[in-house]
């Protein structure tokens, strides 16, 4: 039994159809945050996908060092969007996006 190694064509695909995947999250789904808010996420780890697959390939660590950055950031943006969208539930009673986006006067 041979087993083939993963090429770097083998990450790109993987990254770019979870890009798409998260695209088309993005654009099917428009009434609930918390799907939106998931789909931003894959894409943010289809991108470190790319930066991982690229850093292998050549040889350089510079590509994992900024996909730490990265994961921080998502991290730091998750936690803010939960914390947003907890409040917005509280006061709205919905978590619908066509009803979140008229201000309460």
């Amino acid at each position: 039994m041979m087993f083939e190694t993963l090429s770097l064509g083998h990450f790109l695909a993987l990254g770019a159809a979870l890009f798409c995947i998260s695209v088309a999250g993005i654009f099917i789904n428009r009434k609930n945050v918390i799907v939106l808010l998931m789909c931003i996420e894959l894409m943010l780890l289809a991108v470190n996908i790319n930066f991982i697959a690229f850093s292998r390939q050549l040889g350089d660590p510079a590509g994992q060092v900024f996909v730490f950055f990265i994961l921080t950031v998502a991290a730091a943006e998750a936690a803010i969007g939960l914390a947003i969208l907890v409040t917005l539930f509280r006061n709205r009673r919905t978590i619908n996006v066509a009803e979140i986006d008229s201000m309460k006067g």
